[in-house]
């Protein structure tokens, strides 16, 4: 299971973490991703599909549809 939003391709970042003495350790930064339904009013059914939280917030604001259309994403 990748940790990679399904329509942004938002995915994991490296940096480090940087103790008080400025000592550097490794660290993933890992997206917000939930699985959510979205209604598609297109295929009039329910999709279900792994999403980062900043791209639920613009699909609440422009509708699924419409935001899948201007990322590029294919609904099937």
């Amino acid at each position: 299971m990748s940790k990679r939003c399904e329509i942004t391709g938002k995915g994991v970042l490296v940096g480090h973490r940087v103790s008080h003495s400025n000592i550097k350790t490794n660290h993933r930064f890992l997206p917000n991703l939930q699985t959510k339904r979205f209604w598609s009013a297109e295929m009039k059914k329910f999709v279900a599909i792994k999403v980062c939280t900043s791209a639920m917030r613009t699909i609440d604001k422009l509708g699924f549809d419409m935001y899948c259309r201007r990322e590029g994403f294919k609904l099937s």
